[in-house]
């Protein structure tokens, strides 16, 4: 049995002092049981550092990321544009007489 396995074992849960520990958060370094971790992007993380994690990734949008999105949106008017131009323009080229003196 190494160091570390018998240090851990001897360490306590933060969340629940009963427990033993069974990994150490590498964020905050406090130890934790098994309920109270989880793995995330291979790393054995605490609830309250995972939660960091994501708002730091929430608040790390630039203040352009709007930019993409506006610039699909006038592709798409144009596309739809250019789209109805066209088939107008096919349906112009029709001759009157194409249609028939019938109606429906």
């Amino acid at each position: 049995m190494s160091i570390a396995a018998a240090t851990l074992r001897q360490k306590r849960c933060v969340n629940h002092p009963q427990r033993e520990a069974s990994a150490r958060c590498p964020g905050c370094g406090k130890f934790y049981c098994r309920e109270c971790i989880s793995e995330h992007d291979d790393r054995v993380l605490c609830a309250a550092c995972l939660a960091g994690m994501s708002a730091k990734k929430e608040t790390e949008t630039s203040r352009w990321a709007w930019a993409p999105r506006l610039a699909l949106v006038v592709l798409a008017v144009i596309t739809v544009y250019f789209a109805f131009l066209l088939l107008g323009n096919l349906l112009l080229s029709f001759p009157s007489e194409f249609h028939g003196k019938g109606g429906w």
